[in-house]
């Protein structure tokens, strides 16, 4: 697996802090309800702790349902496992995001229930917008709804004044509400899924913020890095990666293309997907085809094996010949597993390609959002 780091041994779970004035036990007892409704109360420890921050409360998967359910915290065949039908049912996705973020091997961290509730809701929203999502696949190319959006030469693609940004939102990624395919760059892709999820959950529990996000959005968007640093917070690191296999659904996670020579090809250089539970990560250009982890380590693979030269020089991936090869290649299972093999090991830095594979080392998700105790701040200029 190469570079392994070193794995948590027990599960850190979920850690909420109090407001002054807040009792633990009126917490836990919340906490416990809820979790009761989703048939987990009766495997989770809760623990009162103190560290630099002050007190906290930390609710945790019982170790041995980690190891029976998700060893070695791998949660891809957690849906399947407890026969949750996350795909379908949306009680069964709600279950699996909790569950999986009970066993998290690295807390995550709360300043208040009521955030936590929160990052559940936005988790689903964004699995279930990225099922919903198709896009028409290019490199180069950005296409939005015309009664919805209109590009500014010094900003970018904004909403038109009177439009919500919900509505916005899912015309430009869900054929089933626009009727067309719009062009989009899978990072891209990736931030207009997120914001959604966010902006619905905005909609409900913070009002006011959902309103300077769509005042803001008519004047500009905040795309790459500047959307990661206002959206998204961050687990794992290079040094400390997460284990391989843990995800949640509505992480969203980088896929790297290890071979150098085909990464040279625009739009190639790794892929950035949604995890959407059920073991499944999103294909926002064939959404009834879904990619498994190995479905994405075969495509990634075979892009050094498919690249040519366009009519002006610049290199290419054949994406029919990538197909065909990944069929090919699944018709031999000595094969996959030679594949699998090279591809799962954790990537190397980037512009270093020596032996790492395509598996990053780190999970993005939202950040905190309720009134009071929010952390997504909107930039001043």
């Amino acid at each position: 697996m190469g570079k392994s780091g070193k794995q948590p041994t027990d599960p850190q779970g979920i850690l909420l802090r109090r407001d002054a004035g807040q009792e633990f036990a009126a917490i836990r007892q919340s906490v416990l309800l809820q979790l009761d409704v989703l048939d987990l109360a009766y495997c989770v420890h809760s623990t009162e702790g103190m560290d630099a921050a002050g007190p906290y409360l930390q609710f945790r998967l019982d170790t041995k349902k980690v190891d029976a359910w998700a060893p070695g915290y791998d949660t891809l065949a957690l849906s399947h496992t407890l026969q949750l039908d996350s795909g379908q049912r949306s009680a069964g996705l709600m279950r699996e995001i909790v569950l999986a973020m009970l066993m998290g091997p690295v807390a995550f961290e709360f300043p208040c229930l009521e955030e936590l509730v929160s990052a559940v809701h936005i988790r689903h929203n964004i699995a279930r917008a990225a099922r919903k999502t198709t896009l028409a696949f290019h490199t180069s190319q950005a296409e939005r709804p015309e009664d919805c959006w209109t590009y500014k030469e010094d900003a970018g693609f904004v909403i038109r004044p009177g439009v919500s940004l919900v509505t916005a939102l899912a015309k430009a990624t869900q054929p089933e509400v626009s009727g067309a395919l719009y062009s989009f760059s899978c990072y891209r892709a990736t931030e207009y899924v997120i914001l959604l999820g966010i902006a619905e959950e905005l909609a409900s529990c913070n009002p006011a913020l959902y309103a300077q996000l769509q005042a803001f959005w008519n004047e500009r968007p905040i795309m790459s890095g500047q959307f990661h640093d206002v959206f998204l917070r961050e687990q794992g690191s290079m040094e400390e990666p997460l284990p391989p296999r843990y995800f949640v659904p509505g992480d969203r996670t980088w896929f790297r293309n290890p071979d150098e020579p085909s990464a040279d090809a625009s739009g190639y250089e790794g892929s950035w997907v949604i995890y959407m539970g059920d073991g499944l990560f999103s294909n926002f250009w064939k959404r009834e085809q879904p990619f498994t982890l190995t479905d994405k380590c075969l495509e990634i693979y075979h892009w050094r094996n498919a690249i040519y030269l366009d009519e002006k020089g610049d290199k290419r991936i054949n994406e029919e010949k990538v197909e065909a090869l990944v069929a090919a290649a699944r018709q031999d299972a000595s094969e996959v597993e030679r594949i699998l093999a090279v591809m799962l090991r954790y990537r190397e830095p980037r512009g270093v390609y020596r032996h790492g594979g395509c598996l990053d080392t780190t999970r993005e998700f939202a950040r905190w959002v309720c009134p009071g105790t929010a952390d997504l701040v909107l930039p001043t200029e």
